[in-house]
C-alpha cells in the first residue's frame, strides 16, 4: 500500500492506528535494498580500489596519505577510462568537456564508481558531461562579486560572512556553483588578502559568526587553518567559526588526527560538509566524520538536490538516516542553483517538496533538514515547506498532520480564572 493511499483513510481505533504504522513506511522498507550506501558496497570499492592503486603504482601507505591523493588526482579522460574499462570515445568526451569546464578527482572519489554502472550517483558528480555546454543559466547567479565588501568576503545577513580561503577541491563536482573560480590551477588566498578580511571582521562588531569556504576550507595547511583560527577566536564578537569541506566526502584522508587537534583547540567549531548520495557513506568517510565527532565538532551536512543523484524521496531518506548512524546532522537540501553548464541537475521545486513531504512523520525529525532556496542576485536563503497550517483565525487554528488527518487547536490564551 502507498503512503498517499494511507493518507486517504487513517483507522480511527488505538489497534487499528498501531498495526497500520509499519504499513506507512512498507514502501520505503521494500526499496530501501535497492539503494545501498558504500558500506554495503566496500568489497566492489575495495577492488576498485585495488585497481587503482596498480594503475598507479601506490601502495596502501600511499593510499591513506591526502597529499598523495591530491598529488594524484585524475584529470586526465584517458587515465580515468583505463582504470575504468571504458571506450575511447568516452576520454574524448571528458577531454572536449574539461577544456571548458576544468576537472580533477581523487583516487578516492573514483573508487567509489561502478565501472559496471556508468552514469550513476557518483559518476554524474565527478565526470565531465556534454551536457554541461549547454549555455543556460548564469556563471555567478547569486552575484558574489557584489555582496563582497572586502577581499575574499560575501556578506549577504547582518551578523555573519564568509571567507573563501581558496579556489582548491579534492574534486571539482560538476554542479560547482563557484565554478567560475577553479581557473587553470590551483591557488590559496594570499594571506595579505586574508589579513584584510579578519580585519574586516574585526571592524564589524555585530558579526559572530564566520564561515570559512573556498573552494574547499580544509585544502589549507594546517598551519594555515591554524593561523585563521587563532586570528578569528582573537576577535571578542566572533563566537562560532564553520568549516565548509566536502572532504570527508571527497578526500576523508585530509580529515587526520593533527587537524582535528587544532579544530578542537578553537571552540566552538562546527563543519558542515557536503553528502550528496548513500555511496559516499563509506568505511573511510564514516572514519573521517568520526574523528571529527570525537574532537567536539558538531557535523551538519548540506545536501544539493540533483536530477539523477537523491531527486527521490527514499533515495533522500535512505541518505539522511545514514548520516545521523555516523553522527552528521541533516541540516539543508540545497535546491539547484542555476549555475551555467549545470541545467542537466536542475529539478522543480514540486520534486523538492514532494521529498519534504515525504520524510516529516516517516523518519525522525532530526533526519529532517530545511529546504532552501537561494535568491537570485545574492537575496539569500529562503526556506520552503509544505503547508501543514491549512486555516489561521484569531481564535483557531486548522493543520493537517503529516500522514493527511485534519486537526484544529485554540488560538487564544486561556482566560484568567
Amino acid at each position: 500500500m502507498s503512503e498517499k493511499k494511507l493518507h486517504a483513510k487513517m483507522p480511527r481505533t488505538r489497534e487499528d492506528k498501531l498495526s497500520i504504522l509499519p504499513e506507512t513506511i512498507r514502501d520505503y522498507l521494500d526499496a530501501r535494498g535497492a539503494i545501498p550506501t558504500g558500506m554495503e558496497c566496500r568489497d566492489r570499492i575495495s577492488r576498485q580500489r585495488q585497481r587503482i592503486m596498480e594503475y598507479l603504482g601506490a601502495d596502501e601507505a600511499d593510499w591513506d596519505s591526502y597529499r598523495w591523493q591530491l598529488e594524484n588526482r585524475f584529470t586526465n579522460g584517458r587515465d580515468i577510462c583505463a582504470v575504468l574499462g571504458l571506450p575511447e570515445e568516452t576520454a574524448d568526451e571528458l577531454e572536449r568537456v574539461g577544456e571548458s569546464f576544468r576537472f580533477a578527482i581523487s583516487p578516492y572519489y573514483l573508487s567509489l564508481i561502478d565501472p559496471d554502472s556508468p552514469r550513476d550517483s557518483i559518476w554524474l558528480q565527478c565526470m565531465p558531461s556534454a551536457e554541461e555546454l549547454d549555455e543556460r543559466g548564469e556563471l555567478d547567479p547569486m552575484d558574489e562579486h557584489g555582496s563582497s565588501p572586502a577581499p575574499c568576503i560575501t556578506r549577504r545577513y547582518p551578523d555573519r560572512l564568509i571567507i573563501k580561503v581558496t579556489n582548491m577541491c579534492g574534486m571539482y563536482c560538476r554542479f560547482c556553483q563557484r565554478r567560475r573560480r577553479i581557473g587553470e590551477r590551483d591557488t590559496h588566498t594570499a594571506k595579505a588578502r586574508l589579513e584584510e578580511a579578519v580585519e574586516y571582521v574585526r571592524s564589524q562588531p555585530e558579526i559572530r559568526d564566520v564561515l570559512i569556504t573556498g573552494g574547499d576550507a580544509f585544502m589549507l595547511s594546517d598551519s594555515q587553518i591554524e593561523w585563521l583560527l587563532r586570528e578569528l577566536r582573537a576577535i571578542p564578537h566572533v563566537e562560532i567559526i564553520r568549516f565548509g569541506t566536502r572532504t570527508p566526502v571527497t578526500l576523508p584522508q585530509r580529515v587526520t588526527p593533527r587537524l582535528c587537534g587544532i579544530l578542537r583547540k578553537y571552540h566552538p567549531v562546527y563543519v558542515n560538509t557536503h553528502f550528496n548520495a548513500p555511496m559516499e557513506i563509506t568505511e573511510e568517510s564514516s572514519a573521517a566524520c568520526a574523528r571529527l565527532a570525537d574532537a567536539g565538532v558538531p557535523l551538519g551536512n548540506q545536501m544539493v538536490l540533483l536530477a539523477g543523484v537523491n531527486d527521490h524521496p527514499f533515495i533522500v531518506r535512505r541518505l539522511n538516516q545514514a548520516l545521523l548512524a555516523i553522527r552528521v546532522k541533516p541540516y539543508y537540501i540545497f535546491h539547484p542553483k542555476q549555475v551555467r553548464g549545470t541545467a542537466h541537475f536542475w529539478v522543480t521545486l514540486g520534486a523538492g517538496m514532494e521529498i519534504m513531504e515525504r520524510l516529516r512523520g516517516y523518519t525522525s525529525g532530526m533526519a529532517v533538514p530545511t529546504y532552501i532556496v537561494n535568491g537570485p542576485g545574492g537575496l539569500g536563503k529562503t526556506p520552503i515547506n509544505p503547508n501543514y497550517l491549512l486555516y489561521l483565525a484569531k481564535n483557531r487554528a486548522v493543520f493537517r498532520s503529516w500522514n493527511g488527518e485534519i486537526f484544529g487547536i485554540e488560538n487564544s490564551p486561556m482566560e484568567e480564572q
